[in-house]
């Protein structure tokens, strides 16, 4: 199966209104709790995040696996597409990009990798994900869920380990979460498990 540039465009058009509005969702949430009692959320944060995080991966790895066994009734083969997908493409979108992207505008972001601080956690994670979605194969609740939780979970890896941020920096967040949560998405749960089918 090729996919040029337009079905690429195409898929990342459909997604940008809902991962635009979750975004700005999760932005006002935030800037209204963290208003309350800073110090406290950013402790709180912290955990959000290495629970979150796993959660997204878990989704992807459905998405991933099930998209890849849907064309191609292949077991082992999905559950790697499932696990490598999730993971690589989880982490540019939870932790790569919102650490970049806090480094471009200067928000003082420290680099947290869960695969090397949890790799328990995230392995056990992702190879259930991939199991669930290769037997159940759902597609659009789990990349549903995928969108919701992988905003959260760059926003919260911002929050979590970045320096106090003003309002400015929440205009920053929003963002950096928006091309965090868009491009990888998509790229996760549709464009890389679609890159591995040869057939039409």
């Amino acid at each position: 199966m090729k996919l040029n540039i337009k079905t690429i465009f195409s898929e990342l058009k459909k997604h940008i209104p809902l991962t635009f509005i979750a975004t700005l969702i999760a932005i006002i949430l935030v800037i209204i709790i963290y208003q309350i009692n800073a110090p406290k959320i950013i402790s709180g944060i912290t955990s959000l995040f290495y629970i979150i995080h796993p959660l997204h991966l878990f989704v992807s790895a459905i998405v991933s696996a099930a998209i890849f066994y849907k064309y191609k009734k292949n077991f082992t083969q999905a559950l790697l597409i499932g696990i490598t997908g999730s993971i690589i493409i989880g982490s540019l979108s939870d932790i790569i990009f919102p650490y970049l992207g806090g480094a471009i505008f200067q928000l003082k972001t420290s680099f947290h990798l869960s695969l090397i601080e949890k790799p328990i956690l995230i392995l056990s994670t992702v190879i259930i994900g991939s199991i669930f979605g290769i037997l159940t194969k759902l597609t659009k609740i789990p990349h549903f869920l995928h969108v919701f939780l992988s905003v959260f979970a760059s926003l919260f890896y911002l929050l979590a380990f970045s320096i106090s941020l003003n309002l400015i920096h929440f205009i920053s967040a929003f963002l950096i979460v928006l091309i965090a949560v868009l491009i990888p998405c998509c790229i996760s749960d549709i464009i890389f498990p679609l890159l591995f089918i040869k057939k039409k």
